[in-house]
């Protein structure tokens, strides 16, 4: 027996927090679109007080709070998948496995000939682990989570503290790679298509690739949250637990600001990027998602923001125009403009490629049940061709 593909009885606050994600990720991931922002030390590199003050907001209300978002959205998309297809006494490793393959292709193709900041691959390895882990209890999948996450982060934040206050002159020196700096300058700046896949291919195995064998420690965890969120209900509750959100909100919000403010507090150093990164992040994560799901509790929220629920909806789609889009418009085989625009030009521009999207979307689903690399997605997954029109998805 095959899972048979769920098009209807969304979750819109769900889709939602997906499309505020992926503008979030999408304005941190500009630093890298039109920037060598992979290898510079960006404290000293935006130097200017424009770009410096902008940095300065990227890094403490954007910069590693979003993705964290949307591994705890995948996590809930994957657990409740689960549950249907337990309740449908259907299989599901077969099913989910097909799903995550395809995944991975996306995440190769988009790492390879597109953009090397993919994180489609990671999610879908990640996804594999989740086949065997979504069926820990929901009373242990958390504290699982959050051990798989913490010990080693604050071991490793705690060891580079022990190192720079033993050597301070190599507070940041680890941050900065004069040569990967040049190279990549020289390949999107100035190269032509194939130079730019060169460079982005080894950049890929080297940083990429590589970053991979810490996702175990760095983002299963937080897939794992987001399947124990579901197994609570948190969405379908939201309404009902307006009172706990709320507590919860304030506290990650206050807390996650603070934690990611102490680099400007004190002074930039390794040990405090990666307790801005790694353990502000997602607690501010989680308050942003607290805000999403009180305000949505609002009418009048809902009815003027549910454009953005289309683009979370179709999130593959949107995720990967971003990056189609962004490097042509950048790189020197599309406009060439890496390089040539400061930060908040950057950023308002990923501002405005993201209402585009959503105007996209809107228009797009009107139409059509679930976004064009979703359609091809399920094709893929479910072995046939699904019809994308609204009308004939209802019978589905």
């Amino acid at each position: 027996m095959n899972l048979t593909p769920t098009l209807n009885n969304r979750i819109e606050s769900l889709d939602m927090l997906r499309g505020f994600a992926l503008l979030g990720i999408f304005i941190a991931n500009m630093l890298t679109f039109h920037s060598p922002f992979f290898y510079l030390e960006p404290h000293s590199w935006f130097s200017t007080p424009g770009d410096a003050e902008t940095f300065k907001i990227i890094n403490i209300f954007v910069q590693a709070s979003f993705y964290p978002l949307f591994a705890m959205m995948f996590g809930y998309g994957l657990n409740m998948q689960y549950e249907k297809a337990r309740a449908a006494g259907k299989p599901y490793a077969p099913v989910m496995a097909r799903r995550l393959a395809i995944l991975l292709l996306f995440g190769l193709l988009h790492a390879l000939f597109v953009w090397s900041g993919d994180i489609l691959f990671t999610y879908a390895l990640m996804g594999f682990v989740m086949i065997a882990a979504v069926r820990i209890p929901k009373r242990w999948i958390a504290p699982i989570a959050a051990a798989v996450y913490l010990i080693p982060t604050l071991l490793l934040i705690g060891v580079l503290y022990l190192i720079n206050r033993a050597d301070s002159s190599q507070v940041l020196n680890d941050y900065v790679d004069i040569q990967q700096i040049e190279l990549a300058i020289t390949a999107y700046g100035h190269g032509t298509y194939w130079e730019a896949f060169a460079f982005r291919a080894v950049e890929w195995v080297k940083y990429g690739l590589s970053s991979a064998f810490m996702a175990p420690f760095m983002i299963l965890p937080l897939i794992m949250l987001g399947a124990a969120l579901s197994k609570a209900k948190l969405f379908e509750r939201a309404g009902e637990w307006k009172g706990r959100i709320a507590i919860v909100t304030i506290i990650a919000l206050v807390g996650g600001i603070v934690i990611k403010s102490i680099p400007y507090i004190d002074k930039p150093a390794s040990h405090y990027e990666l307790l801005q990164q790694l353990i502000g992040g997602p607690i501010l994560a989680i308050g942003y998602g607290g805000v999403v799901l009180l305000l949505f509790q609002v009418p009048l929220f809902r009815t003027i923001f549910r454009p953005i629920s289309k683009a979370g909806r179709m999130s593959l789609t949107t995720y990967l125009t971003q990056s189609i889009v962004a490097t042509l418009l950048f790189n020197s085989y599309g406009f060439g403009l890496y390089g040539k625009v400061d930060l908040a030009t950057g950023t308002w521009i990923a501002v405005g490629l993201f209402v585009i999207q959503v105007i996209f979307a809107e228009l797009w689903l009107m139409k059509f049940r679930m976004g064009p690399f979703e359609w091809i997605w399920r094709i893929g997954t479910y072995g046939k061709n699904l019809p994308k029109k609204e009308g004939k998805a209802q019978a589905l």
